[in-house]
């Protein structure tokens, strides 16, 4: 007698859009939104604020690559030469943040990118982000040992948030390469429920 095979975890497509600089020329910076945004350096790294920053920035957007990392492994992550992390601040509350991911061949990857429920729809996005590419594309500067960079590169998808896209082509990435992958739906740290999310 067969026993009746359990149904598997739900699965859903996501559609994989990689878009990408390859000249600092190419970025096309957004006007900054106010004297209150402030964008700063994160230049201690430290796993609480980072992980904050993930859940807080990616919790309502299905972000969970990251959140099965022991304390140790979320160091060892931001301590490579070269990582960095731009936090944009609202009077002094922290807003979003774009991490930086230093690759071979003088490759910098976005590797995060995103605001917090409340602060989006308010023209940050785009400060943020021209801030964290003018960033990546200077980063030998801060990180002599590293090559300097030749290409600033990221992906989105189809689970991020609808005007993110817009966002990137508008500074200047131009998309090389789309897939779609099928992904296992799984729970994630937020939204915080009664959290501002619209």
């Amino acid at each position: 007698m067969s026993t009746p095979s359990r149904p598997g975890p739900a699965t859903t497509a996501v559609t994989i859009w990689s878009l990408e600089q390859t000249s600092p020329a190419d970025l096309r910076p957004s006007a900054a939104p106010g004297d209150e945004i402030r964008v700063v350096r994160s230049e201690r790294p430290l796993p609480e604020f980072s992980r904050f920053l993930y859940t807080a920035v990616g919790g309502d957007i299905q972000w969970t690559d990251r959140l099965g990392l022991s304390y140790a492994q979320w160091q060892e992550t931001l301590d490579r030469p070269g990582a960095e992390t731009w936090v944009a601040y609202e009077n002094g509350t922290p807003a979003g943040y774009v991490e930086l991911d230093p690759q071979d061949d003088g490759a910098v990857e976005i590797m995060y990118f995103g605001l917090i429920p409340a602060f989006r729809g308010r023209r940050i996005g785009g400060h943020l982000l021209s801030v964290g590419v003018a960033r990546a594309w200077d980063l030998a500067e801060r990180w002599p040992e590293r090559t300097p960079t030749k290409r600033v590169w990221l992906h989105t998808c189809s689970k991020d948030g609808p005007h993110a896209m817009d966002n990137y082509l508008r500074r200047g990435f131009r998309l090389f390469d789309t897939r779609i992958e099928q992904e296992t739906e799984v729970e994630t740290p937020g939204p915080w429920p009664g959290a501002h999310t619209d």
